[in-house]
């Protein structure tokens, strides 16, 4: 993925959670169906994108990840908030709900 491709995929409205991830990361495969548990509960408030670090090592280099898992929320371009290692859902969906909430207030 290009950093335009990149750039294009966080210019919106909606948050939009990326999962980087490699298929070899232990911790990656626990955090995987926690994703798709999100990407259900929230629906068409949110986008997710799994972007694989080996398939898309400059992208990953250009954005620090330097451990997998590493979760990013992005909204309208701008990062919201980043964490690494596995989560809960509880803990990542208050950070969404924080994102979605923001941008009630904001608009």
């Amino acid at each position: 993925m290009s950093k335009t491709s990149f750039s294009k995929l966080v210019e919106s409205d909606i948050p939009v959670l990326i999962d980087f991830h490699a298929l070899w990361c232990g911790p990656c495969k626990m955090l995987s169906p926690i994703i798709k548990e999100i990407k259900n509960d929230y629906g068409n408030k949110l986008r997710v994108v799994k972007i694989d670090v080996d398939k898309n090592p400059e992208l990953a280099k250009q954005l620090d990840v330097m451990s997998m898992p590493t979760i990013m929320i992005f909204r309208n371009g701008t990062l919201q908030w980043r964490t690494m290692g596995v989560q809960t859902k509880v803990a990542i969906s208050k950070q969404i709900d924080k994102v979605i909430a923001s941008e009630a207030s904001s608009s």
